[in-house]
């Protein structure tokens, strides 16, 4: 069987194509897209395609830039193809400086991603339907005589999927608008100022695929003494603003506590007090560890929270399970939650996360902490940072997952 020859492919591919760059430079061309716009490859590539096709001064409601552009940031950012609604989008008359030919697009965008899930290429397909819309959208199809009732109708069609895309364009500035506003709640409830003062620790946060980039995952570091500090991890059930408004308050409460109490354990005690008077708290997770640097000391509780790991230099982990509870707010009486005490050693690493990382679908969860301790023992050498990062790319979430994931990574 005989290689196919995709060059000669895309080049006699009838529809027109351009193939941009991440900047937005345009890197290919095929003959349709030549014809369609009365250019050559010498005037195309290598430029800007906002260069090589500039707004139209003269044209007071010209948005095709604006929208193209929007259009290719949002293929950039989603890494998913993004189909636009028909585009009055005018280009310049090669020869006559300063002249624009009047021209309607049926465009499409589509990312071409590496093995690393980056856009290396945009693929921007386009159909000229410029002779129809000049045929049979100008004017108010009901004065007139000359169009057929199929005529009308296409008419009619058109100028309502041109009020559906103003529409739409309504709404992703809105969905924007809501979405910023969310990423900067988050980032004030996750505001952790002692973090700065361990460069011995990783912390990666990353909300589940599909949400608004905020969840109800935490994590803290509290510094104590000069010699103790505390470190917590918690999940809310749930996903979104909502989650995230308890997660504030849970984070809050528990920090507060952290420094008033003595222990991890009696510091959820409270903690596990206020969630029965917080709506959406039952049965949030938490763990939360005290670390003793003189005395080499790992003092923990969990609430219904998946087992921290020590990771031991030579690559052997424990899972810290000697000291787990229900969640917050399971039980209809307050009972003293336990606590344990774990030694390590200098140069030795502990990992705390959330479920978001081990669990999955139709999975037992002891697969997911045996598939985390393999990669906690196989990579133990790096630094946190790279750890981190090597953790979430070979468990299969470095571009995020179903559910939420707060993971925090201590070199001791």
């Amino acid at each position: 069987m005989s290689t196919m020859d995709y060059e000669a492919l895309f080049a006699a591919t009838p529809s027109p194509y351009l193939v941009l760059a991440p900047d937005l430079i345009i890197v290919e061309v095929n003959q349709a897209y030549l014809n369609a716009t009365s250019r050559t490859r010498d005037d195309l590539i290598g430029q800007h395609i906002f260069e090589a096709f500039p707004e139209n001064p003269d044209d007071p409601d010209a948005d095709g830039v604006r929208n193209l552009n929007a259009s290719l940031h949002r293929v950039l950012n989603s890494k998913q193809p993004d189909t636009m609604a028909l585009q009055k989008y005018d280009i310049p008359i090669m020869g006559r400086p300063g002249a624009f030919d009047e021209r309607w697009w049926s465009p499409v965008n589509t990312p071409i991603l590496d093995p690393e899930g980056k856009v290396t290429w945009i693929i921007h397909r386009v159909e000229d339907v410029t002779g129809y819309i000049l045929t049979h959208g100008r004017g108010d199809w009901r004065l007139s005589k000359h169009l057929t009732e199929r005529e009308a109708l296409e008419t009619e069609l058109y100028a309502r999927a041109r009020e559906l895309q103003l529409l739409n364009e309504e709404l992703r500035q809105a969905h924007t608008r809501e979405r910023k506003v969310a990423v900067a709640l988050q980032e004030a409830m996750l505001q952790a100022p002692d973090l700065a003062r361990h460069e011995n620790i990783a912390v990666r946060y990353l909300p589940a695929t599909g949400s608004l980039n905020v969840c109800g995952d935490w994590y803290d570091v509290i510094d104590l003494s000069e010699t103790r500090f505390a470190v917590a991890v918690g999940d809310v059930v749930g996903h979104g603003l909502e989650a995230a408004a308890v997660m504030g308050m849970l984070r809050s409460a528990l920090s507060a506590a952290t420094r008033a109490l003595e222990g991890p354990a009696q510091a959820l005690e409270v903690l596990g007090r206020y969630a029965r008077s917080v709506e959406g708290a039952l049965n949030t997770t938490a763990v939360k560890a005290m670390i003793d640097t003189r005395s080499e000391l790992i003092i923990y509780s969990s609430a219904g929270h998946p087992p921290p790991v020590l990771v031991h230099r030579d690559g052997t982990c424990e899972l810290l399970d000697k000291a787990t509870d229900p969640p917050l707010a399971a039980r209809p009486q307050h009972v003293p939650r336990p606590q344990a005490c774990q030694p390590y050693r200098p140069g030795d690493t502990l990992v705390l996360y959330t479920d978001g990382l081990i669990e999955r679908r139709s999975e037992h969860i002891e697969t997911g902490l045996s598939r985390l301790t393999d990669v906690l023992g196989r990579y133990c050498t790096l630094g946190p940072e790279r750890l981190a990062d090597v953790l979430l790319t070979e468990l299969g979430v470095a571009g995020g997952a179903r559910d939420d994931i707060a993971l925090v990574i201590i070199r001791l």
